[in-house]
């Protein structure tokens, strides 16, 4: 299996000025066969570029800049490429799916973070001074940069990235490993229930509460915000602004990543089959449809668009994709099974007669049965149900 490791970085000023210039002719990089790609498709011959076109030109780009792009690693180029092939091929495949994507876009160099080395000694090497105590590890045209190693690094390291996340310095590595024991069987079974008054219901009746980290943060968030739009662009005023801004989001980020792997480790430990909704969040989050008004021309009808805006908040909030998959992944490490089950009506059923009813569920908590006066939570009741359809499904699955 394949694992990834995030380490901070703890480079001298002179290798961050050295790593800031890496990232910056990548994304000259990328944006140059960006605007070559486009140039030859607004050409009468309507050329289409690949990327084994671009890559056999790097030797002559290399040759003719080599204080810039002749620094860095050809293989990091060639990854930084490959990236540009990959936002393409996306880009071309929703719109045969018959989506409207908007067109690969050039990037910014505050907004260009990341550099990959697809092999480990290869432009870099992990652990690049074996003999020191202090672990480093070196890229070429920046040298041996100190890492925090804060756990140990299991298996063969394969790819090694760098990321930029505001005035820090990351190592992404991935190794890859042998597939880890599984935990010992406990015998439980649950099904959850995700919503917004709570994170998530179990089938066993205990609520895990929702956080609510960007509810807490929204206050400072705003003032940072407004304080950004009272600076003058392009002064050092505003990029202290940003940089306060970007620290806030990426503050809340790693608080609900610490939450979601935190209730995700709970659940796998203490049960060997889990069973959660198929959310489509994407769908749950859409903004609605104007409703033009019949009788005025050029107007609309209320369409409930305020109060959506605030569910979808709340629903971005809660991270519930991020939970789910990281659920997944840490299912799979410890050998448990983890199913995904239709959501529909699993709060409008009775778990005792069966009778499925908008009417059973007259408040966001309570269930009442129209049909035989069961009454219950109705977080409980959805979790209940979620487990049934969870069971049945794996049940109806082939050996």
């Amino acid at each position: 299996m394949i694992r990834a490791y995030k380490f901070l970085m703890r480079p001298t000023v002179g290798q961050t000025i050295a790593l800031g210039e890496m990232l910056r002719d990548h994304c000259g990089l990328y944006n140059g066969g960006l605007q070559e790609r486009r140039d030859a498709y607004r050409h009468t011959s309507k050329t289409s570029i690949k990327y084994g076109m671009q890559s056999a030109q790097l030797k002559e780009i290399r040759a003719f800049d080599p204080e810039r792009q002749g620094r860095w690693s050809f293989s990091s180029q060639q990854a930084t490429l490959r990236r540009l092939d990959k936002a393409f091929a996306a880009f071309f495949r929703r719109i045969k799916s018959g989506e409207t994507p908007g067109h690969p876009r050039f990037r910014g160099v505050n907004r260009f973070d990341t550099v990959d080395f697809p092999k480990d000694g290869d432009g870099c090497r992990w652990d690049s001074t074996p003999h020191d105590a202090q672990t480093r590890v070196r890229f070429q045209g920046v040298g041996h940069v100190k890492v925090k190693l804060h756990r140990p690094v299991a298996g063969k390291v394969k790819t090694v990235s760098v990321k930029r996340e505001g005035k820090r310095w990351y190592v992404v590595l991935t190794a890859e490993q042998a597939q880890p024991e599984p935990l010992p069987a406990t015998g439980s079974i649950v099904g959850i229930d995700m919503g917004i008054a709570s994170f998530l219901t179990t089938s066993d009746g205990e609520h895990i509460i929702n956080p609510r980290h960007g509810r807490k943060a929204a206050a400072k968030l705003e003032a940072a915000q407004q304080a950004l739009a009272r600076c003058k662009r392009r002064s050092n005023r505003r990029k202290k602004a940003v940089a306060k801004v970007g620290d806030l989001h990426r503050k809340v980020r790693r608080q609900r990543l610490d939450h979601a792997h935190k209730t995700a480790l709970t659940l796998v430990r203490e049960h060997d089959f889990i069973a959660h909704e198929d959310l489509k969040i994407r769908n749950m989050s859409k903004a609605p449809a104007p409703k033009p008004d019949p009788g005025t021309a050029g107007s609309f009808l209320p369409n409930g668009a305020a109060a959506k805006a605030g569910l979808n908040r709340s629903i971005a909030d809660a991270g519930w994709g991020v939970f789910l998959v990281i659920l997944h992944a840490k299912a799979e490490s410890a050998g448990r099974e983890v199913i995904a089950v239709d959501p529909r009506n699993t709060s409008r059923t009775c778990p005792e007669c069966g009778h499925v009813a908008k009417e059973n569920r007259p408040t966001q908590e309570k269930f009442h049965c129209v049909g035989c006066g069961h009454q219950a939570h109705a977080d409980i009741v959805g979790a209940s149900n979620v487990l049934r359809a969870g069971l049945a499904r794996r049940k109806a699955q082939p050996a």
